[in-house]
């Protein structure tokens, strides 16, 4: 490490624990080993604080779906969704800070400052965007050049981006936000003398649209190298050479059909149709004085060559690897000067990436109506009309507006028991909360109409049933194994979101698991938490949990019909409407009717403690449902289309027309 950053002694780095010099070290041997001993640029290694980024496991990251969806598909997945960069590097740099969101108050208030200048200079906003459309990946480019596989591509993204965050700095500084929330970025892209001479040099020498390798050639410009340009117009007069000689072979021949052609087995040869080949073969001044030599035979042509038409390629061929040797060179000189600034030119690179990150950030929340939060230290939390960003931006690509919801997590009600049906928005409500409270610490705003957080330590999320049988893990096992991690790990500045604990195995092992978890987390851990669940006995702890509040999602009955409002309001749910829901997802009708039989007979039997004694399936199936026919059906039973006439026919269509109407 001391060797490839430059350094006498470790020590010069920074103060790294044996743990982490050790990591550092076996990630450096692991691209050392990959990369052939060609290893990267790497910028010097710098510790990340395990409190200053709000920690968020595997689990939960699979869970919020924050970077692929349950399917493992990236469409769906908020950052697909939230995704407005326009640079390769401002999109790395959005996965890296929702994956790792702030716990600094101060850094994030400066990310909030950032999108909210913009958002106040729109118009400066939409030219940053239209320059940064023009911004190549530097970062990208300097890692090739200095793995020895880049390109003169490469050198030319380097010249246009850095030219790019001049004029982006420039266009600031006009505005007069040089001293601005901007004032860190501005201060980033400034170019340097060093990087402003690498700039002009690039400017200077490299030709608009280079080729992507070196050994193309044609990158350096006319002019830049006059001994260059002396080789390359020997190259561009090889034509008129050619020309020439081909005009003299035709007049010595008389063949008119005769030209000069090159390909890159042959080089140049003399091509004539076959019939008219003879020309060539025999001249009266004998065969020593013929000029032409056999090369090829074609089926409808002769191919030929000259030891003048040799000499010439071999001129044009040796002033090509001339201008080659000299421009590769050029490269190799050019790739030097890269990389001795590339630290500076990677600073710069981050530096338009986190502009490109702001300004996406600002036609974000333009765009789709987000806030700016306020990010306080303790234990706030409090968002008002809340909505999940990846579920109303799907709703409102159907013209269907989202229902928003409060949460508010506060001394007296820092736990919230969730209650209510299925399909009415349990598992929406609170994802939408814990990704809220990720994007306010990553520095985005926020789908809300306001929105107050006191720093979130460690987000847990356990929503959904998932298995991994590859490794033995059922799905309750795996719904364990993950509620224990969380309440292992759990501190009282964590947000918990729990939904369904303890659904995966028997009725009173689940409750009681549900149980002494929610006591868990309110007695033992004291953080804020949402605790979904359809074990509606869990309500009465209520009494005894002084900090535990019961809300549910409403509904209303009409006419037989479930409607599922997708609101959260105080109170508590007194079923769960399983039944209601198997019958929208097309359960046959006698399935719907004695499962309703045998609800009613658990709920009769449940208040006379004797849920055990139930006999089931000594109660006889209900007959199989009759649905009495309507006049249209009865009279269609009667029509034998075999015997109609066409006339017979448009009568029985207006008259079952005028029974459907009477119905």
């Amino acid at each position: 490490m001391e060797h490839l950053f430059g350094e006498q002694i470790m020590s010069d780095l920074g103060a790294f624990s044996r743990a982490e010099i050790a990591a550092c070290g076996a990630l450096i041997s692991y691209i050392d080993a990959t990369q052939k001993g060609q290893l990267p640029h790497l910028l010097k290694p710098h510790q990340i604080s395990s409190s200053s980024v709000m920690e968020i496991d595997p689990s939960t990251l699979r869970s919020l779906e924050l970077l692929r969806t349950q399917s493992g598909e990236k469409n769906g997945s908020l950052i697909d969704t939230i995704d407005m960069t326009l640079t390769g590097a401002g999109a790395r740099m959005l996965q890296s800070r929702l994956t790792s969101p702030l716990r600094d108050v101060g850094e994030i208030t400066r990310r909030h400052n950032e999108v909210e200048t913009l958002i106040a200079n729109f118009s400066l906003n939409d030219d940053i965007r239209r320059s940064l459309k023009l911004v190549p990946d530097m970062e990208r480019a300097i890692a090739r050049l200095s793995l020895m596989r880049g390109g003169p591509r490469d050198l030319s993204s380097i010249r246009d981006g850095l030219g790019i965050a001049a004029a982006l700095r420039a266009r600031i500084l006009e505005k007069g936000l040089g001293q601005s929330a901007l004032d860190k970025i501005c201060a980033a892209i400034s170019l340097s003398s060093d990087i402003e001479s690498i700039q002009d040099l690039l400017s200077s020498a490299l030709v608009e649209s280079p080729p992507m390798l070196s050994r193309d050639g044609g990158f350096i410009v006319s002019g830049y190298c006059p001994e260059l340009d002396k080789y390359m117009g020997l190259k561009s007069e090889a034509r008129q050479h050619i020309a020439a000689l081909q005009g003299k072979y035709v007049a010595m021949t008389g063949v008119d059909a005769l030209k000069i052609t090159h390909n890159n087995i042959l080089g140049y040869y003399i091509e004539v149709p076959a019939k008219r080949a003879d020309a060539l073969l025999v001249k009266d001044g004998g065969i020593e004085n013929n000029p032409f030599v056999h090369r090829q035979t074609m089926a409808n042509a002769m191919r030929f060559t000259t030891p003048e038409l040799a000499e010439l390629e071999r001129d044009i061929s040796a002033a090509a690897d001339k201008a080659l040797a000299l421009e590769e060179s050029y490269f190799s000189q050019f790739c030097s000067h890269v990389l001795s600034l590339a630290n500076e030119i990677s600073l710069i690179s981050r530096a338009i990436a986190e502009l490109d990150l702001a300004s996406a950030n600002a036609v974000l929340a333009v765009d789709r109506s987000y806030v700016r939060p306020q990010i306080v230290d303790g234990t706030d939390f409090e968002i008002i009309g809340g909505r999940h960003p990846v579920v109303e931006y799907s709703l409102k690509k159907n013209h269907t507006e989202f229902a928003p919801n409060n949460c508010t997590l506060q001394k007296d009600e820092m736990l919230w028991l969730l209650t209510g049906p299925n399909m009415a928005g349990k598992s929406t409500f609170l994802r939408q909360n814990a990704l809220i409270a990720i994007m306010a610490q990553a520095g985005f705003y926020v789908p809300a109409q306001s929105a107050t957080i006191g720093v979130i330590d460690k987000v847990f999320s356990r929503v959904g049933a998932s298995d991994d049988l590859a490794k033995g893990q059922s799905t309750f096992m795996m719904e364990m194994v993950e509620t224990s991690a969380i309440l292992k790990n759990a501190t009282s500045k964590s947000l918990v979101i729990l939904d369904e604990i303890g659904r995966g195995t028997a009725t009173y092992d689940g409750l009681s698991i549900a149980w002494a978890a929610l006591e868990y987390l309110h007695n033992k851990i004291g953080c804020r938490g949402l605790f979904a669940t359809h074990y509606h006995e869990l309500t009465n702890l209520s009494k005894d949990l002084k900090n535990l509040a019961c809300y549910t999602m409403q509904i209303r009955e009409w006419k037989g019909e479930v409607i599922f409002l997708h609101h959260v309001a105080k109170g508590t749910a007194d079923r769960s409407y399983g039944i209601h829901v198997a019958q929208l997802a097309g359960l046959p009708a006698e399935v719907i009717a004695r499962a309703e039989q045998v609800l009613s007979l658990l709920e009769e039997h449940k208040t006379k403690n004797a849920a055990l004694e139930l006999p089931l399936f000594q109660v006889p199936a209900p007959a199989p449902v009759r649905v009495k026919k309507s006049a249209v059906e009865e009279a269609l039973e009667t029509i034998n289309p075999d015997s109609l006439t066409p006339r017979d026919a448009l009568d029985s269509l207006y008259r079952l027309k005028a029974l459907l109407h009477r119905e």
